[in-house]
């Protein structure tokens, strides 16, 4: 499985970005897509995740202000990202689970939340 990361960037305090991420290869055997991220210092943490079916499941701190999506004919898995903080700020990975208990990983796109 490959997973194709798109939609970081720069934005103020209280914006917007959506990231976006395009699976290929074993598409099949992907059960939960997500998006993981990491900021300096500290550990890479669930941001959203979302099942083949549509459930989801969402960090605390982000609840209400992020919402992830996801359209299993295209295979792709997106993250609307609302009234954006400056401790968003972090590197942000799109992530698939396999129905056999396998991690892919998308490469990190850098999300900046700045004034």
């Amino acid at each position: 499985v490959q997973l194709q990361a798109s939609g970081g960037g720069l934005v103020q305090p209280g914006g917007s970005l959506r990231l976006s991420c395009a699976a290929s290869g074993s598409i099949l055997s992907i059960n939960v897509m997500g998006w993981y991220r990491q900021a300096p210092g500290k550990q890479r943490e669930l941001v959203a995740a979302i099942t083949r079916s549509g459930s989801t499941d969402y960090a605390e701190s982000v609840r209400g202000r992020f919402t992830i999506s996801r359209d299993n004919a295209k295979n792709t898995v997106s993250l609307q990202m609302n009234s954006l903080e400056p401790q968003d700020t972090a590197v942000y990975y799109c992530n698939a689970k396999s129905r056999f208990g396998t991690d892919y990983w998308g490469k990190g796109t850098l999300v900046t939340v700045s004034s």
